[in-house]
């Protein structure tokens, strides 16, 4: 039986999903930005900037399916993520602290900061004090593709795209709207390769993956898979969707000898559970 306390952690945090993905509103709406150099490009580029003199923006109403699953680029809400993806993030920071499986939690891509900020509700909720959220993003956008090193990586145009690129402050803005930007919660600002491979993290109970590309993914899992506690859980958010991530991800499982079942959550994101090093030898 679900203790009243429990009841209202899960209350509060179903809530908080509904707002930050903006599921709570029947009415939601998405940014058109169609792709750079395409021809919808030419017709809306002109008349977005028009526009703009007026602080207007041109948007298209989202249908609620593409809001639960995390298929279209909010205009508003704080995650692209969607509910499921949500829901399977609750989970992980459940398990981990019914099981007391030790470290921190960390979401490497952040966007909005909208998976992070509910990162830092669910350990509030749970009254887990002894953690922390870590926040890792360049807060610019994604990084140009180096075809050199990642070939995967070649036909990426990901950086490109302005809307994906969400300063530091208006983080912080978000996790100040929603009263979570607390001595709980570090941002780590830069690249990848820049800033984790030497983070002052030194154990994670959930580690989430929001990187796009090859390069991006490879470096969170080089960087930070070994600092993955037993029990602990790996969440690969673009796996379905991006087959330079799903690359990353497969060759590093092959890689390190990974042969923890990959969950399918929705038609994009993926997680695994980490065993200890004896479970894994033994299967």
């Amino acid at each position: 039986m679900i203790d009243q306390n429990e009841r209202v952690a899960s209350l509060y945090l179903d809530l908080m999903k509904q707002s930050l993905t903006r599921n709570l509103f029947d009415q939601t709406y998405q940014s058109i930005q169609p792709r750079r150099g395409s021809f919808r490009s030419f017709f809306f580029g002109p008349m977005r900037k028009l526009l703009a003199i007026g602080d207007y923006e041109i948007v298209r109403r989202t249908p609620k399916k593409a809001r639960v699953e995390g298929r279209d680029l909010p205009l508003e809400a704080e995650t692209m993520i969607g509910l499921l993806r949500l829901d399977n993030l609750g989970a992980c920071i459940k398990d981990v602290l019914d099981h007391n499986v030790p470290g921190d939690l960390l979401e490497a891509g952040v966007w909005r900061g909208g998976a992070a900020i509910f990162m830092r509700a669910a350990l509030r909720a749970y009254g887990a004090a002894d953690r922390q959220v870590w926040v890792a993003d360049s807060f610019r956008g994604l990084p140009p593709p180096d075809p050199q090193r990642f070939p995967a990586d070649a036909k990426d145009r990901l950086s490109s795209r302005p809307q994906l690129a969400v300063s530091l402050e208006e983080v912080k803005a978000n996790f100040q709207r929603y009263g979570m930007l607390d001595e709980h919660v570090r941002f780590l600002e830069g690249w990848f390769q820049d800033t984790l491979s030497d983070a002052p993290v030194e154990r994670l109970a959930v580690l989430r993956i929001d990187g796009d590309m090859y390069q991006s993914t490879m470096e969170v899992l080089q960087s930070l898979y070994a600092k993955v506690a037993a029990g602990g859980y790996v969440i690969v958010d673009d796996y379905g969707a991006m087959a330079s991530c799903r690359a990353a991800v497969d060759d590093f499982r092959s890689q390190n000898g990974i042969d923890e079942e990959l969950v399918t959550i929705d038609w994009t994101g993926v997680y695994w559970q980490k065993k200890p090093i004896g479970d894994r030898a033994q299967t």
